[in-house]
Parts: C-alpha cells; sequence; structure tokens
C-alpha cells in the first residue's frame, strides 16, 4: 500500500542526524562550553536549537522545495556574512565573559532544569539556520538518499525529517552528558580560558565565512 512508509527511512533518518551533528563546528563548541559552564541541560539547550534548526532545514529538503534551495544559493552572499557576523558576535561575547565568582549569582546546574537555559535555543537555532554549510549540506545529502531511499510522500518526508532529527538530538544528550561527567574538575580560571578558547573559535569559525565570500566576490567567482 502506497501509505506505508520505506522501512529504510527510519535508519538512514537517524544516520543522517548523527552525521550532519557530529563534525565540529559553531555549534558544537557552543554546546561544548555551555555544558562545562551550565553542567547537561546547558549542553542540551545549545543543541536543541540546532536539532530545530536542522529538522527546519530537512523539512525544506525532505519536501523538494526547489525554490527554497534557489532562493537560498542566490542570496548565499547575504546569509553567509549574516552568519559569519552573528558567529564573531557571540564569539567576542563569550571571550568576555567573566565567569562569576559568586555562587550565588548563577544557577546550580545541579539543580538546573532545561527551561533555565532555554535562551540558548534561539540562539544557536539561529546560528545553524544561518550557516550555509549546514543548509546546503543538508539539501545535498538528503538529494543523494533520495536515490536509494525512495520517498514518495509527505509521510514518508516527515518521517524522514523526524528520524534526523532524533539522531541530531541523541548525538546533543550523549555529548552535553559525556562533558557534563568531567565538568566538575574545571574551576572559575579553566572556564574562563575555555571561554576564550571557545570564543575565539567563533570569531574564527565566522571570520572564514566572511572571508570565502570576500574572496570569491573579490575574483568574480561569486555569480
Amino acid at each position: 500500500m502506497e501509505f506505508i512508509p520505506n522501512p529504510l527511512i527510519i535508519p538512514v533518518g537517524l544516520i543522517i542526524g548523527v552525521l550532519v551533528a557530529a563534525p565540529v563546528g559553531p555549534v558544537n563548541v557552543l554546546c561544548i562550553q555551555r555544558a562545562i559552564e551550565r553542567g547537561f541541560f546547558g549542553g542540551l539547550a545549545a543543541g536543541i536549537g540546532a536539532v530545530l534548526g536542522d529538522g527546519t532545514i530537512a523539512l525544506f529538503a525532505a519536501l523538494g522545495v526547489g525554490a527554497i534551495s534557489g532562493a537560498i544559493e542566490h542570496h548565499r552572499t547575504a546569509i553567509q556574512v549574516v552568519g559569519g557576523l552573528a558567529l564573531m558576535l557571540f564569539g567576542i561575547k563569550l571571550y568576555m565573559t567573566v565567569p562569576p565568582i559568586d555562587a550565588a549569582a548563577r544557577i546550580d546546574p545541579d539543580k538546573a532544569s532545561l527551561r533555565d537555559f532555554a535562551w540558548d535555543i534561539p540562539q544557536t537555532f539561529f546560528l545553524t539556520i544561518t550557516n550555509p554549510g549546514a543548509v546546503l549540506g543538508l539539501f545535498a545529502i538528503f538529494g543523494g538518499v533520495s536515490t536509494f531511499v525512495e520517498v514518495h510522500t509527505t509521510v514518508d518526508a516527515l518521517l524522514m525529517v523526524a528520524a534526523t532529527m532524533a539522531g541530531s538530538l541523541a548525538w546533543w544528550v550523549f555529548l552535553s552528558n559525556l562533558i557534563s561527567r568531567f565538568r566538575h574538575r574545571i574551576n572559575t580560571a579553566h572556564l574562563q580560558t575555555i571561554n576564550r578558547f571557545a570564543g575565539l573559535a567563533l570569531i574564527g569559525f565566522g571570520g572564514i565565512l566572511i572571508g570565502e565570500m570576500v574572496v570569491k566576490n573579490g575574483f568574480g567567482l561569486g555569480h
């Protein structure tokens, strides 16, 4: 029957989700920093924003919205510059952030919940959807997957998106839990050093995005 989804969709979607989330990038840097500073839920909040961003992109890709893909490619320069500037601003803010010494001035990660760190979710969501690499990468992956995993119906497409998000979420849960296990060995001085390295990494990622566009447009290759 046509409405029965392809059984390969779920495992393939889970693998895609992990492959998309696992490579070291700006969101991974933020997730690690948040997990070290704020514990499991801090890292998970950063990861959930990425999951929602990946899910949004994957939905358009799975539904085969060619106009969206074309618009993204057409406006790639603007998207990449905005994303690069956002990364650099986040990086500068993180670099200059001094961890509070007063324990009463910060949330106790051991007693916190996801709600306490909910503001990190829209931040990483924005970073994900303005990252041309993530956007075009997911469109390319879904385009390649469709050659051997048939996605014919809307149900198939939605199931693929859900599986991709589940795979991505599983990675962030694993990473946040792993990092939070040894965060107690890190004192304020260590945390400030980590903030600076993470901030510099984000600034570097942002600079690369902007620099790539400058070089391409400068040599007339961006058309």
